[in-house]
């Protein structure tokens, strides 16, 4: 159970904070950077969330605290040694999840014959800066899992893929099932 009695603590003033296994790196480490873009991520589904309809409303609630574990997943690595703890970690059962969701949703889709621009209702251009930066979570993410020494688990980089999924057939749905989508016209301007 987490529990904040203190929101600050001093102990990063220095350019530093810990990892769940309380090891302390730069604010600007890799890992760091991976899990604050996942934060980052989530702040912005919760900006869609005000235009959302109640079924996307209800699948992005659990997707913003499927988030939070996805961020304890990477602030605490997996290690050779096991923790004192349960480390919490992406379960195969929540990208499943994601999967259903994404089928769930692109049933009712329009089908395309272009791409789509980020624009449409509020709720799907919200919904689609949160899809371009899970997608920068996802770099961030593979790029730390080659790293020497360091883990990234497999359902965290399934998870973190899906999601970008998810929210793109989620900013179409809110764009009246694709049917509102604002399509690219390539070479339109030349």
């Amino acid at each position: 159970m987490v529990r904040l009695t203190r929101i600050y603590t001093r102990t990063g003033d220095k350019g530093t904070t810990a990892l769940g296994n309380g090891e302390r790196r730069v604010k600007s480490d890799l890992r760091i950077e991976a899990y604050g873009t996942v934060d980052e991520t989530n702040s912005l589904i919760g900006v869609a969330r005000l235009h959302a309809s109640a079924d996307l409303d209800a699948a992005l609630s659990r997707i913003q605290n499927d988030l939070f574990d996805l961020g304890a997943d990477l602030a605490t690595p997996e290690g050779d040694e096991p923790p004192p703890y349960e480390r919490l970690a992406i379960a195969e059962a929540q990208v499943e999840w994601l999967e259903r969701e994404i089928d769930r949703l692109n049933a009712d889709l329009e089908p395309l014959n272009s791409f789509v621009l980020p624009a449409g209702t509020p709720a799907s251009s919200h919904l689609h800066v949160a899809r371009a930066t899970a997608r920068r979570a996802e770099r961030l993410m593979v790029d730390l899992s080659r790293r020497e020494g360091e883990r990234v688990s497999d359902p965290a980089l399934r998870y973190v893929n899906r999601l970008s999924d998810y929210l793109f057939v989620a900013a179409r749905h809110a764009n009246d099932s694709g049917r509102g989508d604002v399509l690219w016209v390539p070479g339109a301007n030349r």
